[in-house]
Order: C-alpha cells, then sequence, then structure tokens
C-alpha cells in the first residue's frame, strides 16, 4: 500500500509498504478515507521533535471504514465509518477511567512513565505506524474508534481526528470564562479552532498573535482582533488593546517551532535575544534543520512563552498546547510565579472531547471545514508536506484522500 513514510530529518517519501495486519484481539484495520498534515508532523520532519525512527509512517488524522476486527473488539462492526483519536489508550487503567486518556498506562509500549502514545511519532511515543496511508492498524480500537453519525462528512470529521479536540482541551486548559479577554499564540489550524473554542466559552474578546496574513485574514473571519508580530510588537499592542491591564488567558498554539521576528517594532529585543534562542535550538534538538527553504527548524522555541507570561494580567492563566519535547527546558518562571500565574498544559485527551464536538458538528452548531482549505491525493503528500511547511497562501489546513478511498461522504449522502 502507499504511505508517507519518514526516512531521516528532512527526508520524507511515499512508499510502498506491507498492509498492515491484527495483531492482538483489541486491534482493528482501518482503510482510510481521508488523513491531514498537521504542524506536529512538520517538528518531526524538523528535527524539532527528535528520536524518529527511520520507516515509520507518518500522520496521526483520519477518518475511514473499519476494514477487520480482532475478537476483543465488541462495539463495532466491519463497514463502519469512524474517526480515529491521535493518542492512543487503552480505556481500561486509572487514567483512562479518569478522562486522561493521554496518559494511559498501557498503550505506550515503552513504560507506563514513557508518555503519551499516539500514531507516527518519535520512539518515546511507541512508536506506531501513522494514518498517513491506505491502511493503518488501530490498536484498543473498542476506545480508539469513534462511530461517525449520518451526516457528518469526512471533510467535517478529519478535523475531529486531533486539531479541534486539541483547540478545545486549549481553552479549557485556559480556564475561560465568560466576558475574558484571551490571547491566542499562532493562527495556524490549532490556533484557530483554539479561537472558535475560545468563543464556544464565552470569551469576551479573543486577541489572536500571528505574522501569516491568510492566517490573520481567517482569525478575523472568526471574530479575533489580530496582531501581526513582524508589524508591531505583539506585548505593547496586547497591552494597548487591554487597557494597560493585559489579557485573562493566554494560549500556546505554536510549540517548540516557533519564531523570533526578523523585522518590526519587536526585532531589537528578539535580536539581543538571538543567542540565547540559537543556543536553545542547539540543546533541544542538534540535529534539527536550520538552513535550507524547506523544513528549517523555528528560531525561537520560547519565543511564544516568554510572550504569554508578559501579557497576561496578574493572577492569570496560561494554557500550553503547543508541543515541546521532553528536551525543552526555557520558560520564564521568575516572572511568572510573582504574577501570580496559573500554568496548565499537556496532551490532549482525544477520546474524552471527540464525542461532544461530533455532537456539535451533527446538529449543526459548527461547522469545522472553514479551516480546511486544501484537498490533495494522498500520493501528492510530499509536496503538500512543502507547501504547508512553507506556509503557502491557502495552505493553512490539507486534508490527503487515498485513490483507493472511494468517494467521500457528504452531508447530502447517508452514511451507515
Amino acid at each position: 500500500m502507499k504511505a508517507v513514510v519518514f526516512h531521516g530529518i528532512g527526508d520524507i517519501r511515499m512508499d510502498d509498504v506491507k498492509e498492515p495486519k491484527i495483531k492482538e484481539p483489541t486491534d482493528a484495520i482501518l482503510r482510510i478515507t481521508a488523513s491531514a498534515i498537521c504542524g506536529t508532523d512538520l517538528h518531526f520532519v524538523r528535527g524539532t521533535m527528535p528520536g524518529m525512527v527511520p520507516g515509520t509512517v507518518l500522520g496521526h488524522e483520519a477518518v475511514g471504514v473499519v476494514e477487520e476486527l480482532g475478537a476483543d473488539v465488541r462495539n463495532l462492526k466491519k463497514g463502519d465509518r469512524v474517526v480515529v483519536p491521535s493518542t492512543i489508550a487503552c480505556g481500561y487503567c486509572s487514567y483512562c477511567r479518569a478522562a486522561y486518556y493521554a496518559q494511559c498506562d498501557n498503550a505506550n509500549p515503552n513504560g507506563k512513565h514513557a508518555g503519551t502514545a499516539f500514531f507516527g511519532g518519535p520512539a518515546m511515543s511507541g512508536p506506531f505506524d501513522g494514518l498517513q496511508a491506505e491502511l493503518a492498524r488501530i490498536p484498543f480500537a473498542g476506545v480508539g474508534l469513534v462511530k461517525l453519525p449520518n451526516g457528518v462528512s469526512d471533510d467535517q470529521a478529519i478535523l475531529l481526528s486531533d486539531i479541534f479536540p486539541t483547540a478545545y482541551f486549549g481553552a479549557e486548559l485556559a480556564e475561560i470564562k465568560p466576558g475574558d479577554t484571551v490571547a491566542i499564540f499562532g493562527c495556524g489550524p490549532v490556533g484557530l479552532f483554539t479561537i472558535a473554542s475560545a468563543k464556544l466559552m464565552g470569551a469576551g474578546r479573543i486577541i489572536a498573535v500571528d505574522r501569516v496574513p491568510d492566517r490573520l485574514g481567517m482569525a478575523r473571519e472568526l471574530g479575533a482582533e489580530t496582531v501581526d508580530f513582524s508589524a508591531e510588537d505583539p506585548i505593547e499592542a496586547i497591552v494597548r488593546l487591554t487597557g494597560g491591564i493585559g489579557v485573562d488567558r493566554a494560549i500556546d498554539a505554536v510549540g517548540v517551532d516557533a519564531e523570533r521576528p526578523h523585522e518590526g517594532p519587536a526585532y531589537k529585543e528578539a535580536k539581543q535575544q538571538a543567542k540565547a534562542f540559537d543556543l536553545e535550538v542547539k540543546q533541544i534538538a542538534p540535529d534539527a534543520r536550520t538552513t535550507g527553504d524547506a523544513f528549517r527548524a523555528g528560531d525561537g522555541p520560547s519565543q511564544v512563552l516568554q510572550w504569554a507570561v508578559r501579557c497576561v494580567a496578574k493572577a492569570g492563566t496560561i494554557a500550553v498546547i503547543g508541543v515541546y519535547p521532553q528536551t525543552s527546558r526555557t520558560f520564564p518562571i521568575g516572572e511568572a510565579m510573582n504574577k501570580n500565574l496559573t500554568l496548565q498544559m499537556g496532551n490532549c485527551n482525544h477520546r474524552k472531547y471527540i464525542p461532544k464536538l461530533v455532537d456539535l458538528v451533527q446538529t449543526g452548531q459548527v461547522d469545522p471545514t472553514a479551516i480546511l482549505t486544501k484537498r490533495a491525493p494522498l500520493e501528492s503528500a510530499i509536496d503538500a508536506y512543502k507547501a504547508f511547511d512553507r506556509r503557502d497562501a491557502g495552505w493553512v489546513k490539507v486534508e490527503l484522500r487515498p485513490s483507493r478511498a472511494g468517494a467521500p461522504a457528504h452531508l447530502d449522502r447517508a452514511v451507515a
């Protein structure tokens, strides 16, 4: 079958690989009808999330149809249409029973303290082959697959596999209350869904920070006030817009590949920190790509964390849902402590949120497809990765569709 395979930092290929087989009675084999490219995938290809094993199939977002079931999968049948939670969980350990699926004791074969297990990730996450393929093996399928109801399209469902749940989780971590003013750093797919999630939770004002014009434009379409950090100092702008107070909540939807300003009023301070930022990159991921036109690592790993601490009002809350590897060490703890800030973070417990979000889509309260800007054949995934990495205009969120997937499921067609 065709799959997107990691061969090394900066080197991904469309390969023919063996079709997956049932290994455990709790497994399922899924015929994938849609997958997607995520910013987390770029961390692996850029080398800012170390430990990727050559030969690993990439991707952790998918919608598909059940092809085969292990004997202990009791809630699904062949032909069921499902969405895949990006993180893998057993469903029966104490963490899963408390809905902390991302901290499952049993899913990660590296042991209870190894961290979150997820598809298409580095050695410390399993590794498990990912979902940018024609078929995939789904462990613990009774928990790891969520059946889709009639009327929810593939285009809608693919956005419920990872980015919308992660965004909703981030808004929840930020403790958003009705009327709150919220700053969201990053207007990529997760950041845009974080804007939508903050609105669902009643935020009074949302200030979104990025530098890419079409992403800022989409943030404004969603109702956010926008700040271009390459055109103005984001902290000065946020403080001015909030009457000198700062925001109640801030959310980091960027992570380790954050960029420092290279022009505008914020450049002067970033230039003064350049050596420190360069050292951070080397300490976090010494093999990360720092040159070339494609798959370059961000050059300001702690930039967003610094801005988040500075822009939040005293006694405010910061949520971190941008991905950071275990090698990250830099955080302005002294400034945060002296402002009495609350800091919450983590990998999303996808299985907790997906059923609720499916209901919101089915009832028409939310249509996530406004974020889906490109659809490409799986066979052209490498070119799609490059356009997404460059942040080319219009390449905000990319769906990949295998040619053997058949016709997509649309809202106007009943799906069993």
